[in-house]
């Protein structure tokens, strides 16, 4: 019944910037940590980002520290990532993921989306 899928993904050329949102349902979303992963082509999975289930803290990987932006909207079950200069490295697919505390914890995740693609290229 947990349902959590993603959108915005796209083409984008290097410093252009995207927002992804993901819509959850299945869960009392608002009680729970959110998480955003990545895969790069032919590697594995890389955190990008985490929230605590109120949005008042947020934690970011180095390699997108200053650039990208996780918040969400516990009125409409949705999580976003605002993605601003974007560099090709930063192409991958995209997947939301739920943790199970309202805290993140680091790769403890109970669901995850059907990920979207994210390619920067000029």
């Amino acid at each position: 019944q947990v349902q959590l899928v993603e959108s915005g993904g796209g083409l984008v050329q290097p410093g252009g910037s995207l927002r992804l949102s993901c819509a959850a349902s299945g869960f009392t979303f608002s009680s729970y940590a959110m998480s955003w992963v990545r895969q790069a082509p032919g590697k594995g999975l890389e955190w990008v980002s985490d929230i605590n289930s109120g949005g008042g803290s947020t934690y970011y990987a180095d390699s997108v520290k200053g650039r990208f932006t996780i918040s969400r909207d516990n009125a409409k079950n949705t999580l976003y990532l605002q993605m601003n200069s974007l560099k090709p490295e930063d192409t991958a697919v995209y997947y939301c993921a739920k943790g199970r505390w309202g805290a993140p914890v680091r790769d403890e995740y109970d669901y995850w989306g059907q990920g979207t693609q994210v390619t920067v290229s000029s």
